[in-house]
């Protein structure tokens, strides 16, 4: 962004950083990712490809600086806190020492539902991983470094917790037996088919290296059609993965990670569908955020 000429104040304390004359904007002192300049102390950042020329500003720009703090990229982010629970999980299902004790070690449960249950658990992660790496497509570069610590222990810790009760030498399987199991073991892979669906369809909208935004509609995929139904079908059919899970294994840890889940999807949905309304007149009404006519 060049503009001239440009004088930029700390955010917090207003004193003035620096005083730029048709030069490239930002504070010298730290990388690109770790600044934000706004026009309002308490405003949004301005994001990279505007153009000052074209802000509401007079013949000197005042902007206002403030540091993000130490920044990592996203692709890091999601890889570490989704290899955590795939290592973590094959540990109590190995049974490897110090953890159910010395006669239980590499001992492996009689139950058919706990090797299924490791199947689904992994699968799920491994899928995380590689659409991180081939799919996803970031509309934001970098987020704060002090996520990393809170996400992985979020996902880390329900894992370890979930599979120290599946993989226990005393679980005991769910109450209906293997009809509880084959209709849990459906809900979770219709509902991880339709979560790789949106996320391929959603990829598709964004050209590679681009930011553009544009309303995601149903595809010939049967499993993209709940889009004419909510703004987040992502968000919907992960919660039914969990949910299958949860009926698959019985186990209370598991649903707890659910409901959690669920709760911080619906935030998250929540804003996206405000983001589409306000970015987009002609946002389809009948969407919803993350449950068909409810939610």
């Amino acid at each position: 962004m060049r503009h001239s000429p440009v004088e930029i104040l700390d955010a917090k304390t207003r004193e003035k950083l620096c005083f730029l004359d048709k030069v490239e904007l930002g504070h010298p002192q730290w990388y690109p990712a770790r600044q934000s300049l706004r026009l309002d102390p308490k405003g949004k950042s301005l994001k990279d490809e505007d153009v000052l020329q074209k802000l509401p500003v007079g013949t000197t720009a005042t902007l206002y600086f403030r540091d993000l703090g130490a920044q990592i990229s996203w692709v890091t982010v999601f890889l570490t806190e989704y290899a955590g629970p795939l290592f973590i999980y094959l540990l109590f299902y190995f049974r490897v020492p110090f953890i159910y004790g010395h006669k239980y070690d590499f001992t492996s449960s009689r139950h058919t539902v706990v090797h299924l249950a490791c199947i689904c658990h992994s699968f799920h992660y491994i899928k995380r991983l590689l659409e991180t790496l081939f799919v996803h497509r970031f509309s934001h570069g970098t987020m704060p470094l002090r996520n990393i610590f809170k996400n992985c222990t979020y996902y880390w810790g329900f894992a370890a917790w979930m599979a120290y009760y599946i993989n226990h030498p005393l679980y005991t399987p769910p109450t209906y037996g293997a009809q509880q199991v084959k209709l849990a073991l459906a809900i979770f892979v219709i509902c991880q088919l339709g979560n790789f669906s949106i996320h391929m369809a959603l990829r598709d909208l964004r050209p590679a290296g681009s930011k553009t935004r544009k309303i995601p509609y149903p595809t010939k995929n049967p499993f993209t059609w709940l889009f004419l139904l909510v703004s987040c079908p992502n968000y919907t059919y992960e919660v039914g993965s969990w949910i299958g899970f949860a009926i698959m294994t019985q186990c209370l840890p598991v649903a707890l990670f659910s409901l959690v889940g669920f709760t911080q999807m619906t935030i998250w949905a929540k804003g996206k569908h405000r983001s589409y309304l306000k970015e987009f007149r002609d946002y389809p009404p009948l969407r919803m955020p993350i449950i068909p006519f409810l939610l």
